[in-house]
């Protein structure tokens, strides 16, 4: 095992009896279609987009049990605010820098010169990856203990529920005297038995925004979120 996947395993206090799941965690999918950094033959490669697939669910399982025991008055809103707060891409973008998945990451040149290392959505993926590698390669216990150890000092970070983007981009308009935020569905994409929804969010003195989602309810909070992104820049 090189060192790159060696300071992986210390970071995660976790060694791999398969190092071929830490090494596909490691491989963005640049890196399968180009030669990545360090590659030393040509063999056909693996993204690390399946274990990407896999970390994900267990990710928000494991951040699902923490939240139902630790915040045991709590009701399910409020639940269910912390839990996309934790989960977020840039919770996840943290945990991979601390663990350093930026440096260890396989990518293309193309995509390392244009700052692939440092794109938060490509070290949450990534930090999803590595879940996924953890649980194929040692169960969901040692997954859990490695979740609970990275997240549960964000989840400290906030003693009271993250307001959702719809609550919080309504009271940013209130709080300036201005309509409130209209939402229009534009359509759906997709298989009619899985589509995502395009809706978007008009504010008074901004042009509207867009944001897709498995439900209208999950694409107006992603539109939501880019327009409360935008206005208090």
């Amino acid at each position: 095992m090189d060192l790159r996947l060696i300071n992986i395993c210390r970071a995660l206090d976790y060694q791999f009896r398969r190092p071929e799941f830490l090494e596909e965690a490691l491989m963005h999918s640049s890196a399968c279609t180009a030669r990545g950094r360090g590659a030393a033959s040509s063999k056909p490669r693996t993204s690390n987009e399946r274990l990407e697939f896999l970390g994900d669910r267990v990710l928000g399982l494991t951040v699902a049990e923490m939240l139902f025991f630790h915040f045991n008055k709590e009701n399910e809103g409020a639940l269910a605010r912390r839990h996309a707060a934790l989960v977020r891409r840039e919770a996840l973008a943290r945990v991979a820098i601390t663990l350093g998945l930026d440096d260890a990451l396989v990518m293309s040149k193309g995509e390392e010169d244009g700052g692939g290392r440092q794109n938060p959505t490509i070290l949450a993926d990534a930090c999803e990856a590595i879940l996924g590698a953890v649980y194929a390669d040692g169960g969901l216990d040692v997954a859990r203990t490695i979740v609970r150890r990275h997240w549960e000092p964000l989840m400290a970070e906030s003693i009271t529920p993250p307001k959702d983007a719809k609550t919080g981009l309504q009271e940013w308009a209130q709080g300036r005297g201005k309509p409130l935020p209209v939402y229009e569905t534009l359509g759906a994409e997709g298989p009619q038995h899985d589509p995502i929804f395009l809706v978007s969010v008009s504010v008074e003195g901004f042009a509207p925004l867009t944001g897709r989602g498995a439900s209208k309810r999950v694409a107006e909070q992603a539109a939501a979120s880019a327009m409360l992104e935008k206005v208090t820049k």
